[in-house]
C-alpha cells in the first residue's frame, strides 16, 4: 500500500489516537479499563514534560494506525524502548501498515542509541504473536506483569504488606 504516510505525531492527531487505543481496547475485550482523558492525553504528549511519543500512519489525510512509545530504563541493559501500543483500525489490517509503524519505530529506537524495544502481547493474540515472530523477538516467560492502580482506591500508604 503505497498512499501509508508514517509520520511523528502531532497534537491534532490526538482525538485519532485515542480513538485507536479505544478500538484496540474493545478488541481486547477491555474498553471499560481506558480511563484517560483526552485533556490528560494530550499533556503526556504534548505537555510541559511529555512521557510519550507516537508515529501515526495516514491514508488519505485518515489516521489508521498508530504506535506509541515510551523511554523505559534497564539497569542492565540502559535505555530501552517501550512499545505501549501498535494499533492499525481493523479495516486496515492486513495492508502492511503494522509493519511500516513497527519498522518506523524500531528505526527511531536504533538511530537515537537505546539498548533495544520492549513490549507486550497478550497471550491469547495470535495475530499479533504471529506479526511479532517475525522480528525474531525474545519472549519472556519467566517474568509476572504487576501494576499498582493509585487512583482507584486500592492502594494507600497506610496499607500494610503481610507476607
Amino acid at each position: 500500500m503505497n498512499d501509508v504516510v508514517i509520520r511523528k505525531a502531532v497534537l491534532e492527531d490526538c482525538v485519532p489516537m485515542l480513538e485507536l487505543i479505544r478500538e484496540l481496547a474493545e478488541y481486547e475485550k477491555a474498553l471499560h479499563e481506558v480511563t484517560v482523558t483526552l485533556e490528560e492525553f494530550i499533556d503526556a504528549g504534548f505537555g510541559d514534560a511529555p512521557v510519550w511519543g507516537a508515529f501515526v500512519a495516514e491514508v488519505n489525510a485518515e489516521i489508521v494506525g498508530i504506535s506509541l512509545y515510551y523511554n523505559r530504563y534497564s539497569t542492565w541493559k540502559g535505555r530501552r524502548l517501550y512499545l505501549e501500543d501498535l494499533v492499525v483500525t481493523e479495516r486496515m489490517r492486513g495492508k502492511q501498515i503494522g509493519k511500516k509503524l513497527f519498522d518506523a519505530t524500531v528505526e527511531f529506537g536504533k538511530s537515537n542509541n537505546y539498548s533495544g524495544m520492549m513490549f507486550q502481547v497478550l497471550y491469547w493474540n495470535e495475530p499479533a504473536i504471529n506479526f511479532y515472530k517475525k522480528y525474531h523477538p525474545k519472549f519472556d516467560n519467566e517474568w509476572l506483569n504487576v501494576s499498582i492502580d493509585f487512583k482507584d482506591g486500592r492502594w494507600n500508604k497506610e496499607q500494610e504488606v503481610k507476607n
